[in-house]
């Protein structure tokens, strides 16, 4: 970008503002800090010239969006062309309660729906298990059969809406149900549009939502993906997250390194079975976090999509464009709310918001600023969703693509975070994996090597936090002595008995013959080693539940217990 006649200039020219303008005014007032550093503690320079991004070379690092190595968007036009998919997410208590919210947020101006399930469903238990007593219907919808989500999509175009499902172990199941949902209205399956989270591996590096262990549980993510290739085309079976990586106190660089990773993980798998990486590669996605120090996300984002690129030609010998492009969406931070002063997360999610569009997302979640103290409300959902709108109508952020590119700054921090995630990645694959990306991560679980950083980042940011080295406002800094809390939502007690009410409904009217037959079909395909997806999805159309379909996978696959430490 600059050839060394004029970074010698910039040098001279820097040496003497140093020398003339800064150092009187150091010796005169200092500055706040002796060290100024990001949420994720990565050191900040005080200033950022062309002397940073010497070694960059525009047309390979940078380029132009829509081209390789899309560091500044996969689409040339980005939200000039469309405006990005704005979700919120939205599930509580009964199927109707949730189908409520679901129109009344598309009625606002939602352009996807995001659903969350209850803690019972995400863990593959049917409403009347006794480890479900006290979580149906708390965190999310509860789901126990197909008569469920036929309530929940009731009045809802599933062919012309795109529908985002938060959900690991119990995914396939989920996705089953929401094909058949799709036959019965008619819409072809060639058609409808979505993301299934489906993430096993980050579930066993953060989350801790498993039913099955790892190996299993990997095989069961890959057996979606080829079922989507060939049936679902535009929907989207797997949804790489770091989001949860970063939410368990990762620090940005651990989050895109440890993502990616996973990633590469189901590519190989993917290889493995025999898939042609440009047939499946286009339909994976990703899913990040977006956190409060706004520079480093926007930095996060560009490194993400730059390392991605090169790793899915190089290693993978990708050609088609679309193999090579990570598309994502983001959620900003759920961790980062504040139970005090909780309109200041207005505040704190508008600045992630901001960051996530600048940063080139493909969709967007907005957390509501009651979420620190309840399932979002309807005024904060409401909220929540016009900081999308305004930042998309008013700002001008998106307007033009990759605002920030060619910052001094913003460019060497890409770099930096590139730098740092790839060394990473390239730890887990040769030194864990002995070449292979897949052995890498299985082995690093199961070792624990994931979890002993992410430990060791949360329990340096807490430190920080406590020795008020981090300010957070309103929690260790800028505290009054009461707080008013704001009216939430809270869930009645009763929707526990009337779901096992339903479900026992179901029970009594289905045909046992022919669920037990369906349950049957899917033992003897886990057997078979073959694809379980086909019967899955019988299974759910003779109405068989989630608890009974899971059971099969354990009571086949064995279940699973953590053994690694990681003190």
């Amino acid at each position: 970008m600059y050839d060394e006649e004029d970074l010698q200039r910039i040098r001279d020219a820097k040496g003497e503002w140093e020398r003339e303008t800064l150092d009187p005014v150091l010796d005169a007032y200092g500055e706040r800090s002796e060290r100024f550093a990001t949420v994720s503690n990565l050191e900040v320079d005080r200033l950022y010239t062309p002397l940073d991004v010497a070694d960059t070379d525009y047309e390979t690092d940078i380029g132009f969006p829509g081209e390789e190595p899309y560091t500044r968007g996969v689409y040339p036009t980005m939200y000039r062309g469309r405006q990005w998919t704005m979700r919120q997410f939205a599930g509580f208590g009964t199927a109707e309660e949730t189908n409520e919210r679901f129109h009344y947020l598309t009625e606002e101006g939602q352009t996807g729906l995001s659903t969350a399930f209850d803690m019972p469903t995400l863990m593959g238990l049917d409403s009347d298990a006794a480890m479900a007593d006290g979580e149906v219907g708390k965190e999310g919808v509860a789901v126990d059969t197909l008569a469920d989500m036929e309530r929940l999509f009731d009045g809802i175009d599933v062919g012309a809406v795109s529908t985002s499902f938060t959900i690991n172990p119990s995914a396939p199941v989920v996705y089953a149900m929401y094909l058949a949902i799709a036959d019965q209205q008619g819409v072809p399956r060639e058609e409808i549009r979505g993301t299934l989270q489906n993430d096993m591996l980050k579930e066993f590096i953060a989350q801790k939502e498993w039913v099955v262990p790892p190996e299993p549980s990997l095989k069961l993510v890959t057996d979606v993906i080829e079922f989507a290739c060939e049936e679902t085309p535009k929907f989207k079976p797997v949804s790489v997250s770091g989001y949860h990586i970063r939410e368990a106190g990762a620090t940005a660089v651990e989050e895109l390194a440890f993502t990616l990773a996973d990633g590469f993980a189901y590519v190989e798998d993917c290889l493995d079975r025999g898939l042609d990486v440009d047939e499946f590669a286009p339909q994976l996605s990703f899913f990040f976090n977006s956190h409060n120090a706004i520079f480093e996300e926007v930095a996060k984002f560009r490194a993400a999509r730059r390392i991605y690129a090169r790793v899915m030609d190089e290693w993978y010998d990708a050609e088609a464009d679309a193999s090579k492009q990570l598309k994502f969406h983001t959620q900003t931070a759920g961790q980062s709310l504040t139970a005090q002063q909780p309109l200041n997360n207005v505040v704190r999610v508008t600045i992630q918001a901001l960051a996530g569009v600048m940063g080139g997302t493909q969709s967007l979640h907005t957390n509501s600023f009651d979420e620190a103290l309840a399932l979002p409300s309807e005024d904060a959902v409401r909220v929540a969703l016009r900081t999308q709108q305004i930042i998309a109508e008013e700002s001008g952020a998106a307007d033009i693509v990759d605002p920030l590119g060619g910052s001094f700054a913003v460019e060497a921090l890409t770099d930096e975070i590139e730098e740092k995630a790839t060394s990473y990645i390239h730890h887990v694959r040769d030194e864990l994996g002995d070449g292979s990306v897949r052995d890498g991560v299985l082995a690093g679980i199961e070792q624990g090597y994931f979890q002993r950083e992410i430990q060791d980042s949360a329990y340096e940011y807490q430190r920080r936090v406590e020795d008020d080295d981090e300010v957070v406002v309103g929690v260790n800094a800028y505290t009054v002595a009461e707080d008013t809390e704001p009216d939430v939502l809270t869930v009645d007690e009763d929707v526990q008995r009337r779901q096992r009410d339903r479900l026992d409904a179901v029970k009594a009217d289905r045909d046992d013959a022919a669920v037990e037959a369906a349950l049957d079909d899917v033992r003897a395909a886990v057997d078979a080693g073959e694809n379980v997806m086909p019967a899955i999805v019988d299974a759910v159309k003779a109405y068989a539940t989630m608890g009974e379909i899971m059971a099969v996978f354990e009571s086949e696959y064995g279940a699973y217990r953590e053994t690694a430490g990681v003190a």
